[in-house]
């Protein structure tokens, strides 16, 4: 079954556009490197973003969460505050194709 990642962040002031562009040229690709990843998606609005990534299944994303996804939140310190809440979800419907 497929899983997905609820990330949020708290976005600092005056830094959103640079979030974004770490996300576009270093944690996204990052992410397609991953065993089992399928899709991210960003939602940004000011002071606020969301992150939701689709895996081949939980242990993919386990994985990840505890081998990659520590260093990348490092590399996010400069833009956000506080730590992200992550929230992780099985994946009931969607109409991502493969």
């Amino acid at each position: 079954m497929q899983f997905a990642r609820n990330v949020q962040f708290h976005v600092k002031s005056g830094k959103d556009k640079e979030f974004a562009s770490l996300l576009e040229k270093e944690i996204v690709p990052t992410l397609r490197k991953q065993g089992g990843f399928k899709e991210n998606f960003t939602l940004v609005n000011p002071g606020h973003a969301m992150t939701i990534s689709i895996w081949n299944d939980r242990q993919s994303a386990e994985t990840y969460n505890t081998s990659t996804y520590p260093t990348l939140v490092q590399k996010l310190n400069p833009v956000i505050e506080g730590t992200p809440k992550v929230e992780t979800y099985e994946v009931a419907t969607s109409t991502l194709r493969t």
